[in-house]
């Protein structure tokens, strides 16, 4: 039996299986690691995505990790600001999705 590790997730406010290593060698990283769990880093990866589509960042570059990691923090209210907008929106409260065969 392994000894799952229990974090209070700081984007779904909820206690809940942490990640089982640092996702980042960097202070961010560090922090994501002890205060989100892997429910919520799983979104933030099909999220991610998004940003390196939308904007064909290469992650090999300083610029792309620059960029990927300021999205990162505000997607996780390290920092403050509005995340990027992508190619993709999702819908606001109230508004039918595109296929959505009830609207």
């Amino acid at each position: 039996m392994s000894d799952v590790r229990i974090v209070h997730c700081r984007k779904l406010d909820q206690d809940l299986p942490g990640l089982t290593k640092v996702p980042y060698k960097n202070e961010l990283g560090r922090r994501i690691y002890e205060e989100v769990s892997r429910q919520a880093w799983d979104q933030w990866l099909k999220e991610s995505v998004r940003f390196i589509n939308t904007y064909g960042l290469d992650l090999t570059t300083q610029r792309g990790q620059d960029f990927i990691f300021k999205q990162c923090a505000i997607y996780f209210g390290y920092e403050e600001g509005e995340i990027a907008q992508t190619a993709w929106t999702p819908p606001k409260e109230g508004e039918a999705k595109a296929d959505d065969p009830q609207k």
